[in-house]
């Protein structure tokens, strides 16, 4: 099992296959658009600049579990988040991450890469999960760690 035996919906209604991201090292964060962490979008979109040409990709999961910090449209979403912080990484429509009716990718990676003291759950907007290049989760950050904390990460995994 890897992330590659998941799909997920890109915001445009399209059914994306994992398995196209195989041999890309990959972030994958649950993203908000109204949490006091939305300017991590900032942060995101560097790294995916910096490493996108060293086959690099952040995939963002919008989730309003937390304290209904993204109640919009995934329209509205995925406008907000081109608009204020220039996100040209690819998005999908927003999922739960959490509980029974978690996303089938967030319920594994949560599984694979637990958090402090081997919790499953998601705390927050913007955990976050590096992949590496076969599709195996590798490590869990917390939502409070910025983007340019794992940037040395990343390094790591690109080949």
């Amino acid at each position: 099992m890897s992330i590659y035996s998941y799909t997920a919906v890109s915001m445009r209604g399209e059914e994306v296959p994992l398995e196209q991201y195989k041999g890309k090292t990959l972030l994958i964060v649950n993203t908000a658009s109204k949490c006091g962490l939305t300017p991590q979008f900032t942060g995101l979109q560097e790294l995916y600049n910096k490493f996108k040409d060293q086959n690099f990709e952040i995939l963002g999961f919008p989730s309003n579990q937390f304290a209904n910090q993204d109640p919009g449209s995934d329209e509205e979403i995925s406008e907000f988040c081109q608009l204020n912080y220039g996100v040209t990484f690819p998005m999908f429509q927003k999922i739960d991450v959490n509980g029974a009716s978690a996303h089938p990718l967030f319920q594994y990676l949560s599984e694979q890469a637990p958090g402090i003291l081997g919790s499953k759950a998601i705390k927050w907007n913007f955990t976050k999960f590096l992949i590496d290049a076969d599709g195996n989760p590798i490590k869990r950050y917390a939502p409070k760690t910025t983007p340019d904390k794992i940037e040395a990460d990343i390094q790591k995994q690109l080949h």
